[in-house]
């Protein structure tokens, strides 16, 4: 992606690039919201931001560009995994977040879901931020491994955490039914028993 030319002050934490760049992404979340990805143009966002089109055009290109920096600037937000003290409050209150993030209106994430269906650019960076939320959240399964609380020495974290999380994705975005309370606990705890059971088991995963 090729940057516009910058004076030097331009450059600097806080100066013009970072205002604009933040003038942009704020106009390309409120068309998302407002049109969905099938409304989202360079020229709309432009008149949002307040921004001259050349401008939009010559750092983003494309509206295939402006979706991957809305996605990779959620992906720089200094966000840290639940830390209740239990691998069950801590993959409830988990499943609490990604389901109010699915269900507040409008949602930003699920017009991201939907827009990274017409966008590869989007898709690989979707791809990309969900695999790094996934890596940082394993610490939650180290830390209750380090507690006791999973008597499996070889776990498979990943497997863990999508298990617990898919049901709240499963519910909301696949039969879009309304959002159950009582899912992100209940999801939580099953994945505990089945880890419990040994079926995140990495060993048995290398096995197959």
């Amino acid at each position: 992606m090729t940057e516009p030319p910058d004076t030097t002050s331009d450059r600097r934490p806080g100066g013009r690039t970072a205002r604009v760049r933040a003038q942009v992404l704020d106009a390309v979340r409120a068309e998302l919201a407002e049109g969905g990805h099938q409304g989202l143009t360079m020229e709309g966002v432009a008149t949002r931001a307040g921004v001259h089109r050349a401008t939009v055009y010559r750092r983003w290109r494309d509206v295939g560009g402006l979706l991957v920096d809305v996605i990779t600037a959620a992906g720089e937000v200094d966000w840290q995994p639940p830390d209740t003290g239990s691998l069950r409050g801590d993959l409830a209150a988990l499943n609490q977040e990604i389901q109010q993030s699915l269900v507040v209106q409008p949602s930003l994430a699920v017009a991201l879901m939907a827009a990274s269906f017409h966008s590869e650019q989007a898709a690989r960076a979707q791809t990309q931020l969900w695999s790094d939320r996934y890596a940082q959240c394993e610490i939650v399964v180290e830390r209750a491994v380090a507690r006791g609380e999973l008597p499996v020495q070889h776990l498979d974290a990943r497997s863990l955490l999508i298990a617990a999380t898919a049901p709240i994705y499963h519910q909301l975005v696949l039969l879009r039914t309304a959002p159950d309370p009582l899912l992100p606990e209940r999801a939580a705890e099953a994945a505990i028993l089945a880890a419990a059971a040994g079926a995140f088991s990495a060993r048995r995963a290398e096995g197959m």
